[in-house]
Parts: structure tokens; sequence; C-alpha cells
């Protein structure tokens, strides 16, 4: 199944992924243009992570072909640089450095991949520590921080390198209930700005008031593409309808 826009920035083909015997994708096709926000969603295991996570060749996918901004994933080194520079992730388990403050996270990307100076970095650093709404955090180091924050943290660290896409996996996973919401409200602000946005979340009200469609995925495929407004009310495939009963009645 393959849904999406005129240009996309992110074209998958027909890629599948294997894990030893077990094949985590399959066939998958997906376009997703520039700006838009796409929300996959699907059970434990359906495939939903190793997707994103193929974006960007954290995973390397065996079959089918994969292009981020006119550029096709391969092992090249030039292709991989060129990706990860356009390409932002926000994991589920933060991955801050422990041993860095909050601002020497957030600089040491662009110092180390634009070449920016201390000062320039800095500068940057601080403009999207206040858009995630914690610039009074600058100088902590993670341990300090909640775990909500450390989420913001993490976002704006990506932010910083200004790339023109960002991938979430399950970004408020491991986040006690109360910060779950911070977190959404700094997403749902993004999503606003017209970054181009993939979130693998569970978070369906999120989901509803954020997304531009839903992808639901189920043992490694694509079951349904749908704007969410159709997604959440009439569900084409009933795999759908037996997971939205679940999650939306939990």
């Amino acid at each position: 199944m393959s849904l999406g826009t005129d240009s996309p920035i992110i074209k998958i083909s027909e890629v599948s992924k294997f894990f030893g015997e077990f094949q985590a994708l399959k066939s998958v096709s997906l376009d997703v243009g520039s700006g838009e926000r796409v929300v996959v969603c699907g059970p434990s295991g359906s495939g939903k992570s190793t997707l994103i996570r193929c974006i960007n060749r954290l995973e390397k996918h065996e079959q089918g072909e994969i292009i981020v901004d006119g550029v096709t994933l391969s092992d090249a080194r030039e292709s991989l640089e060129k990706i990860r520079a356009n390409v932002g992730m926000v994991f589920q388990q933060f991955n801050l450095f422990p041993h860095l403050s909050v601002i020497d996270n957030l600089t040491l990307g662009p110092k180390r991949v634009y070449g920016l100076s201390e000062k320039e970095a800095k500068a940057r650093a601080m403009e999207y520590l206040e858009r995630v709404r914690i610039p009074d955090q600058a100088d902590k180091f993670p341990r300090h921080l909640s775990g909500g924050q450390q989420q913001r943290v993490a976002i704006a660290r990506s932010l910083c390198m200004e790339p023109r896409i960002l991938l979430f996996d399950e970004p408020t996973s491991a986040l006690d209930p109360e910060m779950i919401t911070e977190v959404l409200e700094v997403m749902t602000e993004l999503a606003g700005s017209g970054m181009t946005m993939i979130v693998v979340t569970h978070e369906m009200g999120f989901a509803r008031k954020v997304a531009d469609r839903m992808v639901f995925m189920d043992q490694g495929e694509i079951v349904e593409i749908a704007k969410p407004e159709k997604f959440f009310t009439t569900p084409d495939s009933q795999r759908s309808r037996d997971f939205l009963q679940k999650i939306l009645n939990h």
C-alpha cells in the first residue's frame, strides 16, 4: 500500500527487513510529503519502530529502496552523512550523554558536524531550549532533570542540527503520565511549525489532533493509511477497528 504526495520528501518503496529468519517489514511502501505529519501506530511488534529506524539507516533494509530528500539510502558514507544531517531522531530513552551538561549535549553536534564556533553553537542551543521551554536547565546534567525535561532536551538537541525531517520513536513511552503532556505540547507546537514529522506513538489524542495521515501497521505490513477523521471513526480494516477498540478503551 502506497499513498502519498506528488513530490515526497521521503519515498519508501517495497522495503523488506529481516532479523535472521524473522521478517520485520514486508514490502512496505509509503510516501511522505514535505511538511507532512504522519503518525504510525499499531500493536507491539508490528514493525513501526523498525520502519522509522530504516529511514536514517539505524537499521539496514535488505530489499526495496528508500529515498530521503532526493538521496537514495545506501552504505555509501556520503549518502549516510547527507541523510543524517537532514533527519533528526528522538528515541524512547532520551540517549543524552550523562557526563555532559544540557548545553554541552546540544552544542556537540553543531560544532562537530557544521563547524560552528562555541558562541554560535551556544546561541543556537539556547534558542531551541527556549523553544522546548526549559532554557533555565541549560547548565544542569541530565540526571538532575525529570524524564519529561530530558525528553525535551533530546528534542532540542535534534533541532540544533536543523534537520528537515524529525522521526519520533515512541517518545513518551518511558515517561510518567504527568510528564507525557509537557512533551506532547512541545511536539504539537513543532508540528504547527511545518516540520516534516513521522511519529510512532500510542498517544491517540495527540495523533488525532496533529496528524495529516495515520498509518496503521500490523505484522510488518501497512494495513491502512487514512486521514485521522476517517481512521478514528470509520477505519476500513477489521484489524484497525480491533486495535482502536483496545487502545481507546484502555
